[in-house]
Parts: structure tokens; sequence; C-alpha cells
């Protein structure tokens, strides 16, 4: 059978060889674009839908989808092609990524950037022969994919750079002249044009374009072309424009090149990547580009190392040499040093006598940008503290690069003088382990250690000297002392006491501004992992959009870092020198002040969460106790089970340290605002944890009502996860501490959990009996839904189908008039169950569909495996055995990592299957 490829950069086709493939309309082939374009990757089927609806999709949307990946695999099956794989949440395309035209061009360019001219040009000529047309024809017009556009021009840019390399210069006008003239604000392709216009001898046409560009620019922008086509229009005035990478001969060569580096340390461990983007930028800078790169990251990450190590290896590639300065931004004992400091250091590195030194700054400025132009060099900018200080240090020559580190971000920078910025993370684990062994050798816990230092270079520096200084002390040793969070930054501290990772993390608070700082100590003070604008706001009593822009002043810092759009957690080792100084640093009302508004904001706004998830039985309600603009909007269920699944850790931190401080009331309260998400995406470990606490803090202040619904929900925990005695014990007692209580809900509550455990018991009258009072009882369509699907369960345990299925579809119908997505999908799943029983295995598939579909866009992946199950035996039953294959292995997949302790009987049901 031939090769099977996919044609995207064009009207998306699929080939069977050399001969198109008719696949169908423009659904069919956006969803064959949206796969490809990811070969190997899982595309969700939300993705899916909004790439080819938008925000409108039709009712029947996932229906489709469906049966278009159903069709797409008739298709590749009948040509010998690539398997299409269900994949939660949504399809893979399982192919080699070579076989679709969009990847081939990507592969092209990266082999090119590394060949000779000539290689290169014939490997971009072949990649731009990929383009068929404009790319994604023929697809649904909201399905767009603007990087396609972006990988053309790379790919065209490189092949021109060829070009020009070989001195096809002709050749170049005549392609390269339309395409400026129908867009002159291209200014890479205007600057490729101007070199072969004046490389084929014609200078004059090559500044006239300039100046129609330069027009262009101005009219429509309001600016002056950018930094790299200046330096052409420079070099072409001067009729001196080099052939590219041959740099023009530097004005007044030194007699011996420059060098004020610092010594580097004998190896850099890891830190490939960073070491890639600083080359690319040489090579930049050779080219003749204005480079400036700002190599940014928390005190203590190896911002100097990794520079000065790299500026020792390239040091060759700038022949005028290299200056250094450290800019003392973050020095404890001195202030920064000021700019006409700086400036002295580098006149008298590049030569010019102390007596002829200016004594006004900007005449400083003048005469150091004035002897280091037209040079090629690197500026080593180390430890700067502000974008003010290191402007006057800039260079002015296209073809000097310079390096800044700094713990701030120096946006300035960036928007000013087009500086590109790297963050530096910590170590890679291998890396930091790497780090360790290189002071301090090998041995069997420094994976160990590496982890207790949280892989920040320093504090590896520190452990692995620790260990070479003294014969005595053992790994085990160390990692007991670093083990303890109290004593860890103690242990990371060497003899001086401005050489520890504390020390290094204290000069980077003492120098906020007073409010910034003000917000770094509260942070201290907020039980969790991260943080977010709404809690900080109510934790320092300020508005939502003030909270965030301290939050994001401190990680522009680098003290904490805004890992997704509003999530802001700062490096373990930070987080415990925030508890230390929170410690020091405030009262201990202050301290109490901050844990009150933070469980309170977690009350607030976790009720209002669990009521977007469904409704709610209990008469807990914090409406009113936050203002409207301080909480999250949460507009929906799926808001509410993302903001459940991001805050959790905190949840459950705020739950710890409330319980600690004797906040009894507030614990219980809490754990049950929690314990409905856990309800809809359970999780044995952490629900059992959370409702533990909530019982205990309950019987801590003898409040009854809150004993009575934590031992419900624990009931919950043993009904969902088949636990001994299936929580019957708690449902018994909350009975009893019921018995009298006039809150119907609450009563009603307790009968229905007991009745459910009294049927996984096996006593079914009981049950039914239970149950039914439930029913009559309910004070609300709520619970009356959930005791007519209990007693469905227990009626169908019983043997009795019939009075089964008629109070599962009345419970059914109670949940879709409330809404109540979760409750749905259960419902549909005991009622497929029940038709699968009664023998109608039409309506059991019918049923079972609608539940997976709806637990697939709510991600209520633990229900999914059950109705993966639920469809495998339907499937079974209707003897197709493959299909029943695939979603018996699709539901243990997602036991093994939400259900191990049911996976065992899914096994063994997919073990006949084999």
């Amino acid at each position: 059978m031939a090769e099977c490829r996919f044609q995207l950069l064009g009207p998306v086709q699929l080939f069977a060889g050399d001969v198109a493939v008719p696949i169908g309309g423009p659904g069919v082939r956006g969803l064959l674009a949206l796969l490809a374009l990811k070969p190997g990757k899982v595309v969700g089927l939300d993705e899916i839908i909004d790439a080819l609806w938008g925000h409108d999709p039709p009712a029947t949307a996932r229906t489709i989808v469906h049966g278009n990946v159903s069709h797409l695999r008739r298709i590749l099956r009948d040509i010998d092609g690539p398997s299409i794989l269900t994949t939660p949440p949504g399809y893979l395309l399982a192919v080699e990524p070579e076989r679709v035209d969009v990847h081939r061009a990507r592969s092209l360019l990266d082999r090119a950037s590394l060949a000779t001219p000539e290689t290169a040009a014939a490997l971009l000529a072949e990649a731009l022969a990929l383009w068929q047309g404009p790319a994604l024809g023929g697809v649904p017009d909201s399905l767009r994919a603007p990087e396609l556009e972006d990988l053309r021009l790379a790919v065209h840019g490189a092949r021109v750079d060829a070009d020009l390399d070989l001195g096809r210069h002709a050749e170049l006008i005549v392609e390269l002249s339309p395409i400026v003239r129908a867009d002159p604000l291209a200014e890479r392709t205007a600057g490729q044009l101007m070199r072969a216009l004046y490389h084929a001898g014609r200078r004059g046409d090559a500044l006239e374009l300039y100046r129609t560009v330069s027009r262009a620019t101005l009219r429509t922008l309001g600016v002056e072309p950018g930094a790299e086509l200046r330096w052409l229009h420079e070099r072409v005035l001067n009729d001196d424009l080099p052939v590219r990478d041959v740099v023009a001969p530097a004005a007044a060569e030194p007699e011996k090149a420059i060098s004020q580096l610092p010594a580097a340390v004998p190896s850099l461990a890891g830190r490939a990547d960073e070491l890639a983007w600083l080359d690319g930028l040489v090579t930049r800078a050779e080219a003749g580009e204005t480079t400036i790169a700002v190599v940014t990251g928390t005190a203590g990450v190896g911002k100097s190392t990794l520079v000065v190590w790299w500026a020792h290896r390239v040091a060759s590639r700038f022949p005028d040499g290299v200056l250094f300065a450290s800019l003392r931004g973050f020095d404890p004992h001195h202030p920064p040093l000021e700019p006409a400091e700086l400036l002295t250091q580098f006149l008298l590195g590049l030569g010019v006598e102390t007596a002829k030194i200016p004594e006004l700054l900007h005449e400083r400025v003048a005469l150091y940008r004035s002897l280091i132009a037209g040079r090629r060099m690197l500026v080593l900018l180390d430890d700067a503290r502000t974008a003010e200080q290191v402007r006057p240090l800039l260079p002015p020559s296209a073809r000097t690069m310079t390096v800044v580190t700094s713990r701030s971000r120096l946006d300035g920078l960036a928007v000013s003088n087009a500086a590109k910025q790297r963050v530096l993370g910590t170590l890679p684990p291998d890396d930091a382990v790497r780090l360790i062994e290189e002071l301090a050798g090998p041995a069997a816990l420094n994976h160990a250690l590496a982890r207790l230092c949280g892989y920040l270079p320093l504090a590896l520096r520190i452990a692995g000297a620790r260990l070479s200084a003294s014969a005595q002390r053992t790994a085990e040793e160390l990692v007991d002392e670093l083990g303890n969070e109290r004593t860890r930054l103690a242990g990371l501290q060497v003899e001086g006491a401005d050489d520890g990772v504390r020390a290094a993390f204290d000069v980077s608070f003492r120098g906020l501004p007073g409010e910034i700082a003000e917000t770094f100590l509260q942070l201290g003070a907020v039980p969790g992992v991260m943080v977010g604008p709404h809690l900080m706001a109510a934790v320092a009593q300020i508005p939502v959009t003030e909270a965030r822009r301290r939050l994001r002043a401190l990680a522009a810092h680098n003290l904490i870092e805004e890992t997704a759009r509003d999530v802001f957690a700062p490096h373990d080792l930070v987080w415990l020198y925030l508890r230390e100084l929170a410690e020091h640093e405030l009262g201990e009302k202050e301290r109490d002040e901050a844990l009150g508004w933070t469980v309170r904001y977690y009350q607030a706004v976790a009720d209002r969460a669990r009521r977007r998830l469904g409704h709610v039985a209990d008469p807990l309600d914090f409406t009113g106790v936050l203002a409207e603009e301080a909480m999250p909007p949460l507009t929906g269920f799926g808001e509410a089970q993302e903001w459940f699944a991001a805050e959790w850790p905190n949840l459950l931190a705020a739950l710890d340290a409330a319980y600690t401080a004797g906040r009894y009331d507030d614990v219980w309260r809490l754990a049950l605002l929690g314990h409905r998400y856990r309800v809809v995406c359970p999780l044995l470990d952490e629900w059992t944890r959370m409702a533990d606490l909530g019982v205990a803090a309950a019987e801590a202040v003898g409040d009854v009502e809150g004993q009575c619904w934590l031992r419900l929900a624990r009931c919950e925990i043993a009904l969902t996860f088949e636990l001994p005695g299936y929580g019957f014990a708690d449902a018994e007692r909350a009975v009893a501490l019921a018995a009298g209580s006039a809150d119907a809900w609450l009563t009603t509550s307790a009968d229905l959990h007991l009745g459910r455990a009294l049927s996984r018991r096996g006593e079914h009258q009981k049950a039914i009996d239970r149950l039914t009072k439930a029913i009559a009882q309910a004070p609300d369509v709520t619970l009356r839904g959930r005791a007519l699907s209990s007693c469905a369960q227990a009626e169908k345990r019983a043997g009795r189908l019939a009075e089964a299925v008629a109070h599962q579809l009345e419970g059914l119908a109670a949940d879709r008039s409330l809404g109540d997505d979760d409750r749905i999908v259960v419902a549909l799943d005991k009622v497929a169950d029940l038709s699968l029983r009664a023998g109608d295995l039409e309506a059991a598939e019918r049923y079972v569909w609608e539940a997976i579909d709806l637990a697939i866009s709510r991600e209520f992946v633990a229900r999914e495996g059950a109705l993966r199950l639920t469809l495998g035996r339907v499937l079974r039953a209707r003897g197709d055995l493959d299909g029943a294959r695939e979603q018996l292995a699709l539901s243990v997949r997602i036991y093994e990592r939400v259900h191990p302790k049911l996976v065992g009987e899914v096994r063994t049901e997919l073990a006949e299957l084999q």
C-alpha cells in the first residue's frame, strides 16, 4: 500500500502515495487538519468543537465530531493509513510528523540552519515547494492557524539569506522587488533586497528603497525603521556593506583585545537551552543586528555563573574584546553603582587616561560610545538593579552584543531597547545532582539532597561544599537536617552571614518598595502553595486590581513566578523564607488576621463554586461575606470546577492552618463546602482527609449539625469507593444525631445515606423502606431526585427491575429539571445499566453515550471510567467485541489514575475478551 501523507499547506487533503483520497466536506477536513497539526498528541473534544464552530456550536456538535471521527477511521483503514485513537479528553492521530507537510517544512528549516549555504538553499526551496496555496484551504472559517503563515515567512526569509550568501543577487532582485512594493513594512525582506541591490552594483537603488520604507513606517506606524535596517542604510551610505556574515574591519582596532571577565566555574551543570539561546543571539549580532540580552531570575539561580561561563566560551567571536562590570544592584553592603562610576571603569579599560575622562555624565557617555562604535565587542553588565542604571552603558554599534543580568525583569529595556529576555529557572533534577557531585562526589542520597535544595544552584553549591568540607559529615546527616522545614534555610548557610540562601533572598526583599514589601510579608502568613489577586486582595484588604499589580511587581523582581494567568507561586525555598519572615516581622494579631481573611475568602468562593456545580442540600450560605467584585465570577460549571481543581492544595492548607489555630467552626464549614467538589471529582485520600478533619473540628466545638453533615460526607466517600461497611456506621450515627431536628434537609439526607449503605450491605428491604421514606419526606426536588435514584439501585439489587427503571427515569427527569450535570451523568449511567439488564441494548447504548459526552465536556474523569465500563458491557452484549475491548481498556486507564481499588474488576472483564 502506498505511503499515506497529509497536506495542510494548501487545500487540506489526504494522499495515498501521489493519489488524493476524497475525505468529505469542510467539517471533516477541519477535523483532519486539527489532528494532523498535532501528530501523536491528544486534541481535546472541546478544542475541536471550538475550532470548528467557534463560540456558537450546534447542540449536536459532539455527535457530529464522533461521526466524523468514525468516517475518517474508515477512510484511513481502507488505505492502510495511521489510526485515530480515542484518548480522553479527545482524539490522537498516531502518525509520524514527517508524513504531515507542516512538520516536514519545520524539519527542513531546522536542518537548513545547520547546513552550508548550498545545502540550505536546496532544503529551503524544497520546504517552500510544500505550499500549494493558502494553508488550511477548504476548512471552516472559524479554524485558524496563523503560525503556518509565520512558518512560511521564516522558510522564505531563510532561503533568501542562503541565496544572498551564494551571490544570487540578480535573481533575488526580481523575486523580492514586487514583495516589498506590496508590503514596504516587511523590514526583513526590504533589508534583504537592499543587500541584493547593493551587491549587484545598484547602491543608489538600495538607498532609494530605504527612503521608501522609511516613509512608509513613519506614515503608518509613526516610527523610523528598525535598528537592523538603519544599520544597513548606514553601511550603504558609507559604501562599506560587507557580504552576509562577513564583518567590516573594526575602526581603531586596539593592539590587544580587552578582557575584563572574572574567572568562571570549571564546568557548568546543565543550561543547554540557555546557552543555545545566547549563542543564537551572537549569530544575530554577527549578522549586524543590535543585540541586547537580559538574563533574569530569582536570587541564587545562577545568572552570573551562566553568563560568565558562556562569555569565556564565546570570547573569541568578539575580536575587539569583552567589557565586564558588576553593577552591585543587589549588594548587601554597597549601594548600586552609578552609571558615571561604571563609565569610568569602562573608559579606563578602553585605554583612556584618567586625566582625560570627562567630568560630566553625558560627556563620558559620548566618549564611551565613540570609542566602541564599529567594534565587535561583548559587554556584560552583571547584577543590574534598574533599566535606568543600564541604559547609559548600552553600546551604539550593531555588532556589539550586551548581556545584562538582574534579579528584576527590567521590562523597560524590552520596551525602549528591544532587549530579549530569558528567565532562568532552577536546574533539572539530573543536572542538579551533577552539580552536587562536582563538589562532593557521587552519593546515593544526592537526588534527595537536590530535591531538598529545590534544585536552586546556590543551595546546591552550599550543600556540596558542606559535604566536601568535612569528612565526618555524611549525606544522611545533611538530608536529615534539610528535611526539617524549620531548619532548612539555616542548613543552607556557610561561614559569613551574607553567603547563604536566606541572605540572598533577604537582599531582594530589603530592596522592595514599601507597599510591595508589605504584600510580600503578608504572603508569608497565607497558607498554601500559590496565591492569586482575589485571595491577596482579601488578605491585604485592597482592590483586586491593586493586588494583581503588586503580585506582578513581585514577579518582576523574581521573588514569585506567574505560573499561569493570575496564578503566582514562589520557589520552595522562597516559601520557607517567607514563612520565617512573617513569623519574625509580623505580629501574632497580623498573622491571625491574614489567616482569618484567607479562610473567609475560601468559604465565600467555595460556596459560590459548589453552587455552580449543582444544587446543595445543607443550609450553609456565605453569600455577602465578600463583595461581588472581590470574588472570581465563576459564571458556570466549568469555571467552578477549574477553580476548585486549581485551588484545592490551598484549600487543604487553609483547613490545616485553621485547625491548628483552633478555628474549629471555620474548619468544619469549609470542609463541608469543599465536599461537593469531591463528589463531582472524587479522589479518595484527599477527600477522606478533608472529611476526617471536618468531623474532628465539629466534635471539638460540639456542633451537632456539623457532625451530621460531615459524617454523611464520610459515608459518601465509603459508598463511592466501596469501602468496607459502605459508611453504615457514619450514616447510622448521623441519623441518631439528626433525630428530632427540624431541618428536613438534614433528616432526609441522613435517611438517604443510611438507605444507600443498607442496600450495599445486602439489606434490600430495609434499604427500600428507608429510601421510600426519604422520597416521601424530601423537602425539594434535589433530594427527591437523589432518593429516587438511590431507591432504583436498591430495587435493582433486590431484583425488581421494572420498579427500578421507573424510579430511575423519574430521578433522571428530576436531575434534568435542575440542570445538575453531575447528577445527570450518574443517572444516565444507572438507567443505561438497568436497560442493559432489561435487554434493551439500543436504549442502553444511547443513554451511556449521552453520559460519556457530558462527562468528557465536564471533565468528570472518575465518572467517565465507570461509563466506559458500562459501554464496554453494552457493546459486548451487542456482539461488538472490538469496541468492548477498546472501552474496557479506556476504563482501566482511567481507573488506574483515580480509582485503583476498582481497577481489578475491569481488568478481569477485559481479560475475558482477549
